[in-house]
């Protein structure tokens, strides 16, 4: 999927299809997970690269455009930050980011030989999938169409500009378009496993 946004996309849409991108790999870290806990597998580098992904496209990329631009327009029209759903998501974006760190945090454990190293993986992994998948369906499902329904056209092209202003840019070093590769690359070698 290219970086570009079409005049003609909704922010919503564009949203939607990072999630997507960001399920791919969740289901690569299922995956991997799995081969570690039966197999006693422990793919270190293609571990690593999913915790990369998820810190700079489904963090860096992903919630920067939720947290600094969807959610403030949509609190312009209307929607509460407390007491409803962007509190919600805020949340669990926060969440999302500590079980990141806790997984580079392991992942180093296991560098280091320390004996809990794996098992600290595999539980934060796991959480992390749960917590994303669920924040995804309630983001696609709820939030999303409350979003499309609350903001005006304006809103929307607006959004979208300063999205594709968003993708142009690097995260830790890596453009979006890189990102993507990592997640087809990811997918094409585990996934068919």
């Amino acid at each position: 999927m290219s970086s570009e946004v079409k005049s003609n996309d909704r922010p919503t849409s564009v949203l939607k299809d990072e999630h997507q991108v960001i399920l791919r790999v969740i289901a690569v870290l299922k995956q991997l997970v799995t081969l570690s806990e039966s197999r006693e597998q422990f793919e270190m580098e293609a571990l690593g690269q999913c915790v990369e992904f998820f810190k700079l496209f489904a963090d860096a990329c992903h919630h920067a455009k939720e947290e600094d631009l969807l959610f403030p327009a949509l609190e312009s029209r209307g929607l509460p930050r407390e007491g409803g759903p962007i509190g919600v998501m805020l949340h669990e974006h926060n969440i999302a980011r500590q079980l990141t760190a806790d997984m580079a945090s392991a992942l180093e454990a296991v560098r280091r030989d320390e004996p809990n190293g794996r098992e600290e993986f595999h539980t934060a992994a796991h959480q992390y999938i749960e917590l994303l998948t669920n924040h995804i369906l309630k983001e696609d499902n709820i939030l999303f169409n409350m979003g499309d329904r609350m903001l005006t056209e304006e809103d929307q092209t607006s959004l979208c500009s300063s999205f594709c202003e968003v993708g142009c840019r690097t995260f830790g070093g890596k453009k979006r378009e890189e990102l993507t590769r990592l997640a087809d690359d990811l997918e094409s070698r585990w996934l068919s496993v």
